[in-house]
């Protein structure tokens, strides 16, 4: 488990006695929980135009609630504020105008206090709604599934973006007090192997049961030549080889765009990490700390993840070798609820013919295009733009991070970034 999240909380699971009242409440006081360390100052800064303040995060899963299922619930229903709807959109175009997602931190109103009155009084209207099961129409049932599953992808986003903002502040802010260091020895990745997969037809994708967005279906066969996977992801110890190695000054290794990005950024290490007095310490939300060699790597770009591959005659899996590992460590039972929903809890000893570390430690980036699977068809209106029109330009990662929520991991989510991204928990697990 790596100590960037010190950094590391953990939504509580499912039960599957849960009513949709209580799992609401459960989702929305794990935001509470993630702003408690923040101070009011904190809530509204903006240090890129790919991140959002966190002021931003509470007031858009709020609204999300308030249009998708108040709106539609209460056909009397009238909005907090008339203003709202254009200030938190993000890109539902089929729901109206967006303020500029770049200016979301110029704006010092409304306050933090309103923003907070927003979410407790559109809490108590949904609450309402959901104490009384016979006035929530069928229809709307998935409605508030889905923005729950939304409000725990801003989770993960407010503690990514936090951190970089408070990465670009020279006092170097805390988000929350390291844990005690751990043992070192203990702490001592797995010896990498390299399992082996035969070539055949394979099923990805989710048929449920249980929710998945629309991207993960539908399940769908697929032919996947014979291949290996690393048994773990790469560590910072190994990623530091390929520095010393000039990986950074070495053209041949970088595809055309990463090269150029590399120039134009100036990168040599990965997100985070700097040199003092010769060694390499790296920011986390727990503060500057020495980089941990035994640590997963991370926050590192597709293009970085893509070039350290072929500097060591590996590649990076696809999305479906990814899928077809996974199901195999599950069948083999090496994907036990411990993991699914407290990562931090699953085993980390060495079991020969699986792979280890898939999911919660860092998003995983892989060699594919995020592309629609056959037969994708996204869901009728303003829904139907989740997902699908962000199918251009990107590619995928699967597993979670120590940042995403526990209860939020599955075997089928495809997660979805540029290839130059780096401010996410990301890192890379080789395959040949």
């Amino acid at each position: 488990m790596p100590k960037q999240v010190a950094e590391q909380l953990v939504s509580p699971p499912p039960t599957g006695r849960e009513s949709l009242r209580q799992r609401y409440l459960s989702v929305r006081r794990f935001t509470e929980r993630l702003c408690a360390p923040l101070e009011t100052e904190d809530f509204v800064i903006q240090s890129m135009p790919d991140a959002s303040p966190t002021r931003w995060h509470i007031a858009h899963t709020t609204w999300f609630f308030e249009t998708f299922l108040l709106a539609r619930a209460m056909p009397a229903y009238r909005p907090f504020h008339p203003q709202f709807a254009y200030l938190f959109n993000s890109y539902y175009n089929a729901v109206g105008r967006q303020h500029p997602r770049p200016q979301r931190g110029l704006l010092s109103r409304p306050t933090v206090s309103e923003i907070r009155q927003y979410r407790a009084g559109v809490d108590r209207q949904v609450t309402a709604l959901l104490d009384n099961a016979a006035q929530l129409a069928e229809e709307l049932r998935p409605i508030v599934e889905i923005g729950l599953q939304h409000e725990q992808q801003h989770q993960e986003l407010m503690l990514t973006d936090i951190k970089h903002a408070f990465s670009c502040n020279p006092l170097l802010p805390t988000y929350r007090p390291a844990d005690a260091a751990p043992d070192e020895a203990a702490a001592a990745p797995a010896t990498l192997e390299w399992v082996g997969f035969d070539e055949g037809l394979r099923w990805i994708g989710c048929a449920g049961p249980g929710f998945s967005f629309d991207n993960e279906q539908p399940r769908h066969r697929v032919f996947v030549p014979a291949f290996e996977l690393a048994s773990r992801p790469l560590t910072s110890a190994e990623f530091l080889e390929f520095i010393a190695d000039g990986g950074y000054a070495r053209p041949e290794l970088w595809l055309s765009d990463g090269w150029a990005t590399v120039q134009q950024q100036g990168w040599c290490a990965p997100l985070y990490w700097r040199q003092s007095d010769g060694r390499w310490e790296q920011f986390t939300l727990s503060g500057l700390r020495p980089v941990d060699p035994h640590e997963p790597l991370c926050h590192v770009s597709f293009f970085e993840a893509d070039a350290y591959a072929r500097w060591a005659g590996a590649r990076l899996p696809t999305e479906a070798e990814w899928e077809v590992a996974a199901e195999h460590a599950a069948l083999a039972g090496n994907f036990v609820e411990s993991e699914r929903f407290h990562p931090a809890a699953a085993p980390r000893g060495q079991t020969p013919g699986r792979p280890l570390q898939l999911f919660g430690d860092v998003w995983e980036w892989t060699a594919s295009q995020y592309l629609p699977y056959p037969g994708f068809c996204a869901p009728a209106g303003a829904l139907g733009e989740y997902n699908g029109k962000f199918m251009c330009n990107q590619f995928v990662l699967r597993g979670g991070s120590c940042a995403t929520p526990g209860s939020h991991i599955r075997r089928t989510y495809r997660n979805f970034f540029p290839p130059a991204a780096r401010w996410q928990f990301s890192g890379l697990r080789l395959a040949r």
